[in-house]
């Protein structure tokens, strides 16, 4: 019986090895090329994409594949196949494979730029996006909400691609779980670089989102793996975790503004980590946490100092009997053998508390449940300058264990707690320009709680089995890190390094010459004007990066037609203007926006300079954003409006632009929209709008402004008012503060000019 049982088995293996593979090669070179090969198409066949640029073409690629001979749609050579204009992907079926394209000079027409179904039923399982790009491929208007990447399915998979410069509303990634077909997933986000996100100015800026609040009681088990996340800065956060047994493993987040956060669905993994700031940017943050049931384990956090929201380890209040969309109560957490260096207030409790604003917010609005039931154990602290407050208690803490917790301190003195205790500590280099505490503490020992014996080795992957410690770092030898490596991550054939050229330098006689160098400068470049006066009748088109200077006190007297801006600021286009005297007609502006397409950033930077006699000194249209508006050392004299930036109106949390600065400036005869900055919306995970007024002379302005305040921030989280002059305004308020965030005015003259009035809660429409 034996014998025949072999020979059947090697019978069987036999067959199996003599089916030939079905491989089939089909160059196309046009959308119906391609359209009819992926009609035809079976197991094995490659779709080959012939280089150069596919315009406005929408694939859908299905059909079905098998797990040794899945279908290929790839470009010919990769990288050098562009989907440009108005393009998308769609892939259903099973085991299918693309690769190779790179998105660029477009957006989509659809809410996905990529997506895994071509219908609500037709979804692709078993399948990949890998070794693409995806840059700037952005909707029209900010407003214009869109996901770049979004899973549906089972067992798909977004590896080796670069992805970068989303600017529009929406996750950057997202995985769906609506329906049977989408739920106990177990996608793979692996391997891939996450470059640059720019501040969007609001919510819904997100790297990767998991799913929803209302499909957060379903398990997804996506895992998201050796990816690099850097400069992510969408928003507060930067993946957000709102289903079910969830991987965040091996990551590292480099410079990125903003967190990982559990924010709805329980059992996430975060384990073997890597936070990485800079010791100055306090927007850096790392690992906030909402929910039940988490395992926060061998992270590294290196010079973090975000605050709040974006501490290191922020541990929420959650709301009694919390609806699905809002904030659940934090239970059940393990934060076990993490390491923290030169990373200020490393552990936040009761973050987000807002008990004081019950007079103004619903009773389901308020955050009053602590965590309970929550291990913080095993941990390292080093702080090269010491931290008065390692431990911040924002509600108490009184449902927490800390247990076999050291820190070096550097001899400065902090809260004793019981399970934290001081030891002396010594860094050791561990590559990557990263040095951390990793020996000299084995004697400490090590909290043993439920199902500790899982936790089976440190962030390097060394075994804790015979050698354990506190710590994410093991006491091994040659410790060389290479994670800030860009070559590790991402496309094969794409880098986000670009090499720094030195600005050239134009000299401009005349008006037609500034017309004609402005456009033909390069990004970067500096126009230098060297006659007293120009003369412009229409538009400065600013599309690039560009300075625009005097060594004199030259004039740019712009003629152009009314509500018409001397300098157009479009998408990518960032001005620096210096000692430039600037005037207009009265019924014209010096600085605008588009009021449509403002489908990437601006900038805009006024120095040493002079505005008079426009209609606005600068108006930013709705769905227009600047990462930083500065004006310094400047006069903005005898405008009918002055700065405004109040045309976000939907109160979703949007505003346009992260950071105001006025240094040093004076308005002068400002009627109305002095400073009109606005932000509206009750979203708590909205934490930005900057405001910086300082050293400024405010005289005679505000006069016809209708709600008598000269500066206007209503729903702004950052204001910061000092050191100013006010002088013969006439309104009834200089500012009103919001006093239940960081608003603050110190050491300001008030002259015949209303007054600065702080109000602790301010009623703002819920956006939830």
């Amino acid at each position: 019986m034996k014998k025949i049982t072999s020979i059947i088995c090697l019978l069987v293996l036999l067959t199996a090895c003599s089916k030939p593979k079905i491989t089939k090669l089909i160059k196309v070179s046009n959308l119906e090329e391609l359209n009819a090969a992926i009609k035809d198409c079976k197991a094995g066949d490659e779709i080959v994409l012939a280089n150069g640029v596919w315009k406005d073409v929408e694939i859908k690629f299905s059909g079905n594949g098998t797990e040794e001979n899945p279908i290929i749609l790839k470009a010919e050579t990769a990288g050098e196949v562009f989907i440009e204009g108005v393009s998308s992907l769609e892939l259903s079926g099973n085991h299918l494979e693309v690769s190779g394209l790179f998105f660029r000079n477009g957006h989509s027409p659809k809410t996905n730029v990529i997506a895994f179904r071509t219908s609500a039923k037709e979804v692709a399982n078993h399948s990949k996006v890998t070794n693409c790009v995806i840059l700037d491929f952005n909707n029209l208007e900010r407003d214009q909400d869109n996901i770049w990447v979004q899973f549906y399915g089972k067992q798909n998979e977004l590896s080796n691609c670069y992805i970068a410069g989303k600017t529009n509303g929406g996750p950057t990634v997202r995985v769906d779980l609506k329906g049977n077909q989408s739920i106990r997933n177990y996608h793979n986000i692996i391997n891939n670089h996450f470059g640059p996100r720019p501040r969007k100015g609001g919510a819904r800026g997100e790297t990767i989102q998991l799913g929803s609040s209302f499909t957060s009681m379903s398990p997804s088990n996506t895992t998201i793996a050796n990816n690099l996340f850097e400069e992510c800065n969408g928003e507060v956060e930067i993946i957000s975790s709102k289903t079910n047994f969830n991987i965040i493993k091996n990551n590292v987040f480099y410079k990125s503004e903003g967190s990982v956060v559990t924010r709805h669905g329980n059992y996430v993994t975060v384990d073997g980590n890597y936070f990485i700031g800079d010791g100055v940017n306090d927007q850096y943050g790392g690992i906030r946490i909402i929910n039940t049931g988490h395992w926060i384990t061998n992270n590294l956090f290196y010079k973090i100092k975000g605050k709040n929201f974006r501490s290191p380890i922020a541990i929420m209040n959650g709301i009694p009997k919390s609806p699905l969309n809002r904030y659940n109560q934090v239970t059940d957490v393990v934060v076990a053998y993490n390491t923290f260096i030169d990373s200020d207030s490393p552990w936040q409790f009761g973050v987000g508390t807002n008990i004081s604003q019950a007079d103004v917010l619903p009773k389901s609005e308020i955050r009053s449940a602590r965590p309970l039931r929550t291990e913080v154990v095993n941990n390292v602290i080093y702080n090269s300058v010491g931290d008065a407050n390692p431990i911040i208690e924002h509600d108490k803490a009184d449902g927490v264990t800390f247990a076999s917790n050291i820190i070096d301190n550097n001899g400065v003195d902090f809260s004793k707690r019981d399970g934290l205790t001081s030891k002396k500590l010594t860094l050791t280099p561990i590559g990557s320009d990263i040095s951390a505490p990793v020996s000299g503490f084995s004697d400490v020992e090590v909290y043993n709680g439920f199902d500790f014996e899982t936790i089976t080795e440190d962030v390097l992957g060394n075994s804790r089995d015979k050698s354990n410690q506190v710590g994410a770092i093991l006491d091994v030898e040659n410790i060389k890190l290479d994670i800030l490596n860009k070559a590790n991550y991402g496309a094969d054939w794409y880098s986000n390094e670009v090499e720094i050229r030195d600005p050239k330098t134009h000299s401009v006689s005349n008006a037609s010459e500034l017309v004609a160098k402005l456009k033909d400068a390069e990004n970067g470049d500096i126009l230098e004007l060297n006659a007293e006066v120009f003369k412009i009748s229409e538009s400065l088109i600013i599309d690039k990066t560009i300075t625009i200077q005097s060594k004199g006190s030259t004039e740019i007297v712009y003629e152009g037609a009314a509500n018409t801006p001397a300098f157009s600021l479009t998408p990518y286009g960032k001005i620096t203007v210096k000692n430039i005297k600037l005037i207009g007609n009265t019924s014209n502006y010096a600085f605008a926006s588009l009021k449509e397409n403002m489908s990437n950033h601006f900038g805009l930077e006024v120095i040493d300079s002079e505005i008079s006699n426009f209609n606005y000194a600068l108006r930013v249209y709705k769905q227009a954003f600047s990462e930083q508006i500065t004006f310094k050392n400047t006069t903005i004299s005898d405008c009918e409006n002055g700065i405004e930036l109040s045309e976000e109106t939907k109160d979703r949390g949007d505003y346009n632009t992260e950071y105001l600065t006025i240094d040093n400036c004076t308005f002068n005869n400002v009627k109305q929209n002095v400073v009109d900055y606005y932000r509206g919306g009750y979203d708590e995970s909205t934490i930005g709008g900057n405001l910086l007024i300082t050293n400024s002379t405010f005289t005679n302005s505000g006069s016809e402004e209708k709600n008598q305040r000269l500066l206007n921030h209503n729903g702004i989280v950052n204001v910061n008012i000092n050191n100013n002059t006010f002088k013969n305004n006439k309104v009834k308020f200089v500012s009103i503060l919001w006093g239940a965030k960081n608003n603050v005015e110190s050491n300001n003259t008030l002259i015949n000019s209303g007054q600065i009035k702080t109000e602790e809660n301010l009623v703002m429409t819920l956006m939830y």
